[in-house]
């Protein structure tokens, strides 16, 4: 048998690797974790810019309702008080998001639950009748003209960047109306931004860990995983395949980060603005998220656009093409040589829109069986 240097590599510094790479050292395992970035902590990454942890790749906001994760990640890090409470701007109106009592009366007028639920029924009647074949025919059918013109219309075709009517209808079985004053979006019962940002809970996860960034794994591929016993990888699954059964579909974002010389520009860590006019899709103030009162502000636009090898690949396209191919790589994956030396988890190696909480549950699954009947 192989005398390994280590017993697991780990291919990717974000969330997933490091939960798994800590857990992996905790048990007495040795291990080195590479990343191609320039930097650990993957899409949690943040950058300090003007004394603000600017998120570098877009909002995260952790929320869970996992009792188990949320006190896992509290041994690393303690967390503010933050409550993600979005704005939508439509052509220069505000509203509350998600749709509650505020966004009813900002959009009708009225003010009683009752009146809230009279008004999106008289909305939906005139589509009562329709068998949803696409996305607008399925608001339409729970919501209603207004709500979905004002609110979901464009900024779902820009996310998607194509007209509604060629998303599937799935993308919105049902739409949340919540007839309460209460502007918080999620309804986890664990949420907040840890104090000083993202990196203090990434470093926290990798103390004592040899980590290497800047690495490219398929450059170095035969000389790594002869490295370690065993690799975690969690990167693109078709990549690692050489795209041997073709590429799963993603969409991409980029983002225009600004330097504001005022103290507050919007008032809020994140407005959506939903006209599909306005090339981006929401504006950050990133010093929100954490209270700040720096004397200047940075901002981020977000722009969604398809994926292409020269970005980076956000959100996986889940529909029915897609999943068959996944199932193609998975199972090539399940098979021999690969199953008895690699090991695959995370957001791009499982092609799943994973939040924080899920990509930690997810790790520490992986590492309660993995971990537990290693030798």
């Amino acid at each position: 048998m192989a005398d390994f240097q280590y017993d697991y590599l780990i291919v990717g510094a974000g969330l997933f690797g490091a939960v798994f790479a800590r857990q992996a050292l905790d048990m007495g395992k040795r291990v080195i974790v590479v990343d191609k970035r320039k930097h650990t902590g993957g899409n949690i990454f943040c950058e300090n810019i003007e004394g603000i942890n600017v998120h570098k790749y877009g909002a995260h906001i952790f929320h869970t309702s996992n009792k188990d994760v949320w006190e896992y990640v509290n041994q690393f890090v303690s967390f503010n008080r933050y409550v993600n409470s979005p704005i939508a701007n439509f052509r220069g109106k505000l509203y509350n998001l998600p749709f509650n009592m505020n966004t009813f009366y900002q959009l009708w007028g009225v003010r009683t639950p009752e009146e809230a639920k009279r008004k999106i029924a008289e909305e939906r009647a005139p589509y009562n009748d329709l068998e949803p074949s696409n996305l607008e025919e399925q608001a339409l059918f729970l919501g209603g003209k207004t709500l979905y013109e004002t609110l979901i219309k464009g900024y779902t075709e820009k996310q998607w960047g194509r007209p509604a009517t060629q998303i599937p209808s799935f993308i919105i079985k049902r739409l949340p109306f919540r007839f309460t004053f209460d502007n918080n979006y999620f309804n986890d019962f664990y949420q907040g931004i840890p104090i000083g940002g993202y990196n203090v809970l990434t470093d926290a996860l990798l103390k004592d860990i040899e980590v290497n960034v800047g690495v490219n794994y398929f450059a170095n591929k035969s000389h790594l995983d002869g490295l370690a016993e065993k690799v975690l990888y969690t990167g693109k699954i078709d990549e690692f395949f050489n795209f041997e059964y073709g590429k799963l579909e993603y969409r991409s974002l980029h983002f225009e980060t600004e330097i504001l010389d005022l103290e507050n520009f919007q008032g809020n860590a994140v407005v959506n603005y939903t006209a599909r006019e306005v090339p981006y899709t929401r504006i950050l103030e990133h010093k929100h998220f954490e209270f700040g009162n720096q004397k200047k502000t940075v901002i981020t636009k977000e722009y969604p656009h398809e994926y292409s090898k020269d970005n980076e690949p956000y959100y996986p396209i889940n529909d029915a093409p897609n999943q068959a191919l996944l199932s193609l790589y998975q199972s090539l994956a399940d098979s021999e040589p690969y199953a008895s030396k690699y090991l695959f988890g995370g957001r791009l190696a499982d092609y799943k829109y994973y939040d924080m909480d899920d990509t930690i549950e997810a790790a520490l699954a992986l590492s309660r069986r993995e971990l537990v009947t290693s030798k």
